[in-house]
């Protein structure tokens, strides 16, 4: 009882993190990702992931430390937004000079590893005939290069990743690296973005930025700062993969042919997308409008395009009878999943959707 009531008392609690079973998840132009558990007392356990940042990507020490002072205040802003569709941030620390942020650990898939073909043969193998069809109809069926989504799902997936940016738009924050690898589906068929070690502060800035050139605006190419826009073009280059089932821009081998072909893309968008997709005017608008080279003329705003113009067109599935209760149908694919991702051991599995040599993140100094 004296100790309770001595902790009523402090204004202050220390006690030690232990962050057990460190399991390499995977490494960036940034640093590295690990899954591990935090470790409590009566047999507690929490599954984390941490990202270390790397050093060796800077100029100096003094470079590192004050670039993670942007990094922490960034991750400071978004772990008081408490939004869902945004991966939640614990904490940021230190280890022997080392930052590292702590983060919530989703148990789902990427968009990259969710369209792969392999998974899509995976799940197709445990189902019913009648299953199949209705995976078939209603959520994902086979592309061009990879699995494409039927529109209402990928309109689902759309609005809840324009959540996530609004609330963060909404603070000043761009996320920077809005990618397929970026956007996860978790068991429960939520849509969460993830990866903030390239967000910025819109007004700040920072010391160097790191973007994926096959999804970054036009604008990003010739050197521009991250902002609204650009995270809105980037979930646009994501949203049309998702209809075509075919990779962007796989044909460029250079920044210059990059760019030319996203001039291009809002033009081709009725011959690239399936017909089923290209029929629907009002989506190819949205595609359109989101991707618009000229950010001054791209949708103005992540609730702008969630709220009105893609909300309209699952009011427009409604009013012809090809809606679905999309969450769940997103719940029950994921169901179907196994916990091991079924494209890690295939070879294509290690690489990205989008074009090998213009897919990576790419770091620059601003």
């Amino acid at each position: 009882m004296q100790q309770f009531q001595s902790l009523r008392t402090r204004n202050a609690l220390h006690w030690d993190s232990q962050y057990e079973g460190l399991r390499y998840v995977g490494q960036g132009g940034q640093g590295v990702v690990y899954h591990c558990e935090r470790a409590g007392v009566d047999g507690f356990r929490l599954p984390i992931a941490l990202k270390a940042f790397s050093p060796n990507v800077y100029a100096s020490a003094s470079d590192y430390i004050s670039d993670m002072g942007r990094m922490a205040e960034v991750a400071m802003h978004v772990s008081q937004l408490q939004c869902h569709q945004l991966l939640d941030v614990h904490n940021f620390i230190e280890d022997d000079g080392i930052r590292v942020m702590v983060m919530e650990w989703v148990n789902g898939y990427d968009l990259r590893h969710l369209l792969h073909p392999v998974t899509l043969t995976w799940v197709g193998d445990h189902l019913s005939d009648s299953q199949k069809a209705q995976l078939n109809d209603v959520v994902i069926t086979k592309g061009l290069h990879h699995s494409r989504l039927k529109p209402g799902i990928a309109i689902q997936i759309l609005r809840e990743s324009l959540t996530g940016l609004a609330s963060l738009h909404r603070v000043g924050v761009a996320h920077g690296d809005i990618k397929p690898s970026n956007v996860m589906v978790n068991q429960t068929g939520d849509v969460q973005l993830v990866d903030l070690g390239s967000a910025v502060d819109v007004e700040k800035g920072g010391a160097r930025t790191s973007w994926t050139p096959a999804y970054a605006a036009v604008e990003i190419l010739d050197g521009a700062p991250k902002s609204a826009q650009t995270d809105l073009a980037s979930l646009g280059f994501v949203l049309v993969e998702m209809l075509a089932g075919c990779r962007l821009f796989k044909e460029a081998e250079s920044i210059d042919a990059l760019r030319e072909a996203k001039q291009q893309l809002p033009d081709r968008l009725q011959s690239l997308l399936p017909s089923d997709v290209a029929r629907n005017k009002d989506l190819v608008a949205l595609c359109q409008g989101l991707i618009h080279p000229d950010p001054g003329k791209r949708i103005a705003t992540a609730e702008e395009a969630n709220l009105v113009r893609a909300a309209d067109l699952h009011r427009q599935l409604v009013k012809t009878g090809l809606d679905s209760e999309y969450a769940n149908d997103l719940r029950v694919l994921m169901e179907q999943l196994p916990n091991s991702n079924p494209t890690e051991n295939t070879e294509a599995g290690t690489e990205d959707i989008s074009n090998s040599m213009i897919g990576d993140a790419a770091t620059i100094p601003m």
